[in-house]
């Protein structure tokens, strides 16, 4: 299973649902994130004790690095859907990171992602 940023940013700031909604899913798979998820968490970090607390966290995940294959497919989902539904770089880069790991993606943000043939989406909540 491959998270999106949002459900780690509630988790962090100790949003029940997020906590629970994770922990459920770590019972019956590994967590991965994308390192695009991790690149949005470090800037959203204000400060060096975020930064050192957000090391911390994600020592938690396995972080699945891009690579050419991964960067192909997002290429191919942004000439897709980039001018029909508004892909930005970081979705498409998230959901070829999914598809290409055949994983599913835990994500509030299902307007961003619904669209892509082929994408499992978790529900959230």
């Amino acid at each position: 299973m491959l998270i999106d940023s949002d459900i780690l940013i509630d988790v962090a700031r100790e949003v029940d649902t997020a906590i629970e909604r994770l922990d459920e899913e770590r019972k019956t798979s590994i967590t991965t994130i994308s390192s695009v998820t991790q690149m949005e968490l470090v800037v959203g970090c204000r400060n060096k004790t975020e930064l050192k607390h957000l090391d911390k966290f994600l020592e938690e995940f396995e972080i699945i690095s891009l690579n050419y294959e991964i960067t192909q497919k997002a290429i191919g989902l942004l000439k897709e859907y980039k001018l029909s539904h508004g892909l930005l770089i970081a979705d498409s880069l998230i959901a070829a990171t999914a598809l290409i790991l055949d994983a599913a993606l835990l994500t509030k943000n299902q307007k961003d992602f619904k669209f892509i043939k082929g994408l499992k989406l978790l529900k959230y909540p």
